[in-house]
């Protein structure tokens, strides 16, 4: 059975294992109450909300804590019910003891997400508002963070919400005409609605549009380093994470499988992936890898192409990039490695606007790097997220294409002159795939499925 809202639920809300405090959470129509047994100082049912309190926690004359307690009375809360939270020092221990304390006198503990499933259900915020609190937690970077802060306070939601209020005038219309079904009368404008159509269908396009640029801003861009043996993969890899992550070695083949990590690069994060070196081998080991390269290059949202400047000529690189690349579709760098390692005349016939030269050993021509990098990305949207409504979400995305679909059936039905009752069908379709991105249409699976994803005291 689905958990009660009549309940008080209570879980720690800071993270577990020993630190400085910890902090415990109720929430429901008895939290002040069963706090207000353990707590030796002033009478929490007799303060207002949003104070603080010190005092110490006892339970069967034994001081469990010296703490602070602070008062959200509901409707003015996170839940909108009554909320206490308990800010005590971080020992395991005590956490425990408290936690037990407040269950023998009648609280649950809760499950995961179910403060901001409350919250929800009380009307706090929308569905894609309460998903977003999920994004904020998880956010590494600037951008994340950007785009998670401007869902939480609800602007994918009003254009959604307003998407959705024109499309209910006009079916509204077409239930009124399904009533007068006999008297053959139209109270919804033909023309009107297929412009309408034809103007949302635009708008939810670009929404969806914008989750690639959505998934490139929660997960990262993936960013795979590929190229021969030696020609410096492994060091430049290191030298982006500022950390000796991969081995480093003369003996050509070294890296066997790909090897991942993350850095901020001016608030966008990317995923590095160093792979085996790309070569005709009998090692079956080494071929697997350098398969597996193939695979991760087809997948990468950016190619990193490096060459050895001390063993490849400018047409052995065009070559190599039309083979790895065929269709041009991976937005490419090529990258020339071990600058200090030619003179001037050498670099100078490889001066071309789309290569650029470096060493990763010494650092030369990183800077420079990381600004290509950021340019590659930025040309993509990035740099315009501030304003733009950007989908991060996959929930969403599929929602937005059912959507999608159901107003194409209505504008096929309206050119081939379907009845009102086939129409106002597919209209409701649209309508309630719209709808479940924010909450207005839901079910307790859906629910479910999406707050168990949270952690335990959100």
């Amino acid at each position: 059975m689905p958990p009660a809202l009549s309940d008080t639920i209570v879980a720690l809300s800071t993270p577990p294992g020993a630190g400085a405090i910890a902090v415990l959470r109720l929430s429901g129509p008895q939290a002040i109450q069963l706090t207000d047994e353990l707590f030796a100082g002033k009478r929490l049912h007799e303060q207002p909300g949003h104070t603080l309190h010190y005092g110490t926690l006892r339970d069967e004359g034994r001081i469990l804590d010296e703490v602070v307690v602070s008062l959200f009375r509901g409707p003015h809360s996170y839940t909108r019910e009554d909320v206490v939270e308990i800010s005590c020092h971080g020992s395991d221990y005590i956490v425990q003891q408290v936690l037990a304390a407040l269950v023998r006198r009648g609280a649950r503990l809760a499950e995961a997400g179910e403060f901001t499933k409350r919250a929800f259900l009380h009307g706090a915020f929308d569905l894609a508002q309460a998903e977003a609190v999920a994004d904020l937690i998880a956010a590494d970077s600037a951008l994340s963070h950007q785009v998670a802060m401007q869902q939480m306070r609800g602007g994918f939601s009003r254009e959604l919400k307003d998407l959705r209020a024109r499309l209910v005038q006009f079916a509204s219309l077409l239930e009124l005409e399904l009533d007068f079904g006999e008297e053959d009368v139209e109270f919804a404008d033909r023309t009107g609605l297929t412009s309408l159509l034809q103007e949302l269908q635009t708008v939810i396009r670009q929404l969806l549009r914008s989750f690639e640029l959505g998934n490139v801003i929660k997960n990262g861009v993936t960013t795979v380093i590929a190229g021969k043996p030696n020609a410096g993969k492994s060091t430049l890899l290191n030298a982006l994470l500022n950390e000796e992550r991969a081995i480093v070695s003369a003996v050509p083949g070294t890296t066997r499988d790909f090897i991942e990590d993350e850095v901020s690069i001016e608030g966008i994060r990317f995923r590095f992936v160093d792979t085996a070196g790309l070569r005709e081998t009998t090692d079956v080991v080494e071929s697997i890898g350098v398969e597996r390269t193939r695979q991760r290059v087809r997948q990468a949202a950016l190619l990193l192409y490096l060459f050895d400047l001390t063993a490849t000529t400018p047409a052995e690189v065009a070559t190599e990039l039309a083979e790895l690349n065929p269709e041009g579709r991976i937005p490419t760098l090529a990258v020339g490695n071990k600058l200090d390692q030619i003179d001037t005349a050498e670099a100078a016939a490889f001066a071309q606007p789309d290569t650029l030269l470096i060493s990763a050993a010494t650092g030369q021509g990183l800077p420079e790097l990381q600004q290509a990098l950021l340019q590659q990305v930025r040309g993509s949207g990035l740099d315009r997220t501030g304003s733009a409504t950007i989908v991060t979400n996959v929930r969403h995305a599929r929602s937005l294409e059912a959507a999608l679909e159901a107003l194409d059936a209505v504008l096929l039905g309206l050119s081939v002159h379907h009845g009102t009752e086939l129409l106002a069908a597919d209209l409701r379709r649209a309508l309630a795939s719209l709808g479940e991105i924010t909450g207005e249409i839901s079910t307790d699976d859906l629910l479910t499925s999406i707050f168990t994803q949270f952690c335990i005291g959100k």
